[in-house]
């Protein structure tokens, strides 16, 4: 009977001594995650989508409807120019103590971020393309590329902004590169942008 205690008492022991050794471990882990909230703040920022083409416009005072008054305007009053311009534009999260927390559930880690935007777009003007068309009475006038280049820059850039396509692929991203970071601590990560149902990315 007295060993049959002994030995209670022992696997007591261990099993009191491995739930401590759980629980400090986990807590150490935790407090390891949280501090490192501030990494993925940074991670998340500099994590941005950078995505290249090209800008286009038209404009005409043609209508290119085949009549003759078209065909005489095109001779005598045509003015036609068409801009190629290359853009380069990234997207990514703007932060603020106000949209960002990491918090923890159980083995799971969530990342509250702010909605991907556009966060710049640059023109590569050097490297633009031009071309017109004018009619005989039509005089050259440096001001008509400078107004087209700027309705380019609005209209391309507006389109850009709300381009879905790009906006997924920046969370995507993001939703990876945190995953990534998690991922050697064996914590599911769910990522979750502004209001929006949150991600989670299963470990392997």
């Amino acid at each position: 009977m007295k060993k049959i205690i002994q030995w209670i008492v022992v696997i007591l022991l261990i099993v009191f001594i491995f739930w401590l050794g759980q629980w400090f471990g986990s807590k150490k882990v935790n407090q390891t995650i949280l501090s490192n909230s501030l990494i993925v703040r940074e991670i998340a920022e500099l994590a941005s989508l950078e995505v290249q083409g090209n800008a286009n416009i038209k404009r005409s005072n043609v209508d290119n409807s085949g009549g003759w008054w078209d065909n005489i305007n095109k001779v005598l009053a045509e003015n036609t120019v068409w801009v190629t311009v290359p853009y380069t534009a990234k997207y990514g999260v703007n932060i603020d103590d106000k949209n960002f927390s990491v918090t923890l559930k159980e083995k799971r880690v969530v990342v509250q971020l702010p909605v991907p935007v556009l966060l710049s777009y640059e023109l590569r003007l050097s490297q633009m393309e031009t071309a017109n068309k004018k009619g005989w009475f039509v005089p050259s006038n440096d001001e008509t590329y400078t107004d087209v280049q700027k309705k380019l820059y609005e209209t391309s850039r507006e389109q850009l902004k709300q381009n879905n396509i790009y906006l997924e692929q920046s969370k995507e991203k993001i939703r990876q590169i945190i995953g990534n970071y998690y991922k050697p601590l064996g914590y599911e990560v769910e990522v979750k942008f502004g209001n929006e149902a949150g991600k989670v990315l299963k470990l392997d």
